[in-house]
């Protein structure tokens, strides 16, 4: 019995470890890129609606999502989902719609305007 409560102990260290460790990568990933600053508030607000509720985004606004680049994207994703008003939530649908709204900016961007 002993043996299982220090087992217990050691999992849930590891796994508190782990999530701080997800959490300071993340943190200095935005830190290191400046990514908190890159992007308006109101694109901010649309980005988070489409991915973490139902909505959409504007081209204005995947232009700016696409200049803060993925990597900044991905890890404002992760520290959002570590934050504990969104426990509810399952990582693997948010994280698929923003691959997802990622994809679809990125096409849109990448697309040619129509011609005049």
């Amino acid at each position: 019995m002993a043996s299982l409560n220090v087992y217990s102990a050691l999992v849930v260290l590891f796994l508190t470890c782990g999530a701080a460790m997800a959490t300071k990568e993340n943190d200095q990933i935005i830190k290191d890129n400046n990514c908190e600053t890159k992007t308006g508030l109101p694109c901010v607000l649309e980005a988070f609606t489409s991915i973490f509720e139902t909505g959409t985004i504007s081209s204005k606004c995947c232009g700016e999502l696409v200049w803060l680049e993925k990597v900044c994207h991905s890890a404002l994703v992760k520290r959002t989902l570590e934050n504990p008003l969104f426990k509810d939530l399952s990582p693997a649908r948010i994280i698929a719609k923003s691959i997802q709204t990622w994809n679809n900016c990125l096409a849109l961007i990448d697309s040619p305007s129509p011609s005049a």
